[in-house]
């Protein structure tokens, strides 16, 4: 697998269209998500917990003025969730027209693949625990596991969350 950095465009030199990505981890697993749905990557803050919350819900944060529910992505995914270490960060993104944040383990890069290094979620995986698993990608010796954030999300949980958002305000 060919790494392209930041500095080259967005094709490759045959005119094949890249996929952009922010990968990271959660565990031991590397995943990936489509850099057009990241708003902004932070250090981890002080989060506000909410009575009631949805399961998965840490807390919210202020930011900028706007209330943001943040999530563990560890919790959605029904891994153990240790304690935060100085990598620990919160990825703000966009999902069914809500702002979410999702505290991850380690953000490491930003990635633009070839898509045919892609190949569809393996069979396995197609029970609906997975169902926000979108694909994975070979990236030399490295599985990448790229993540649906609308699947992530089920929208009884957004339900929920603007809810959480209205009784935080």
């Amino acid at each position: 697998m060919t790494e392209y950095s930041l500095n080259n465009p967005a094709t490759e030199p045959g005119g094949t269209e890249l996929v952009r990505l922010v990968s990271f981890n959660v565990g031991h697993e590397q995943f990936a998500v489509d850099i057009l749905r990241v708003q902004e990557i932070n250090r981890m803050m002080s989060l506000t917990q909410v009575p009631q919350s949805p399961p998965g819900v840490c807390g919210v944060i202020n930011l900028r003025g706007q209330i943001v529910p943040v999530l563990d992505l560890r919790t959605l995914m029904g891994l153990e969730v240790p304690e935060q270490s100085d990598d620990s960060r919160i990825i703000v993104v966009e999902t069914q027209g809500a702002t979410v944040g999702f505290i991850v383990d380690a953000v490491h890069q930003v990635l633009q693949i070839d898509p045919k290094i892609i190949e569809t979620t393996p069979s396995i995986m197609h029970c609906a625990d997975a169902s926000y698993v979108q694909g994975v990608a070979k990236l030399n010796e490295t599985l990448l596991i790229l993540l649906d954030i609308d699947q992530l999300m089920p929208s009884e949980s957004l339900e929920a969350i603007g809810a959480l958002k209205a009784h935080a305000a």
